[in-house]
């Protein structure tokens, strides 16, 4: 753990989170057609239009904010975001977890933690999956491992959090909309601070 991420507290964590969000949410996301911060307040805002429990829009808002602090945790190059032409894959799943783990609900780290993983296991479970996917998602999956092997995907679906992890993943590859009007990160600053001072607000799964 860096000196950085050491630093990080209760009181400090969702400033830093916010800090981070403005400074780096208008960069390039993998050659899709809108920004990494666009795609993640669009995947809550499906989350939250949904009507799913507050854990859930806190996953779908924060399962890629390993592209912006993968530069906490020595990762390769200034964070965890991938580009085309990369030829690893620089786990930003990985990256956002090790950042959200002391602070915020298991099930909100476990989506963090292995949306990649959903997306390997919905290539091999659910049939025209694979054929929605962008060409960045494509070329991020064939760095990420491919499709999921029938022991694995067995192994994936007996996880506790196995419904929010692939709903998250569902308004991941969903939330690529251009020009889409969403509520702002601020707008759910008063919902991590509960989650991080363990306070929820129960609702759908």
């Amino acid at each position: 753990m860096t000196e950085a991420m050491s630093e990080l507290t209760k009181s400090t964590i969702i400033p830093f989170l916010d800090e981070i969000f403005t400074r780096r949410g208008a960069d390039e996301y993998l050659g899709e057609p809108v920004t990494i911060g666009e795609h993640m307040l669009q995947a809550a805002h499906f989350a939250q239009r949904d009507g799913h429990k507050e854990q859930v829009i806190a996953a779908a808002l924060l399962h890629d904010i390993g592209h912006f602090t993968g530069e906490f945790i020595g990762m390769p190059l200034p964070s965890g975001t991938m580009f085309l032409e990369d030829q690893t894959d620089r786990k930003h799943e990985n990256a956002g977890a090790a950042v959200l783990e002391s602070f915020f609900p298991e099930l909100v780290v476990d989506c963090c933690r292995y949306h990649v993983a959903a997306k390997r296991y919905l290539c091999a479970r659910e049939p025209g999956y694979f054929d929605t996917l962008s060409e960045a998602s494509v070329h991020s999956l064939s760095l990420q491992g491919g499709p999921m092997s029938d022991e694995e995907a067995a192994a994936f679906e007996a996880h506790p959090h196995f419904d929010a992890i692939i709903a998250v993943r569902r308004y991941d590859e969903a939330g690529k909309e251009i020009g889409m009007e969403v509520p702002p990160f601020s707008s759910y600053l008063p919902m991590l601070e509960r989650m991080v001072d363990g306070r929820t607000v129960t609702g759908q799964a």
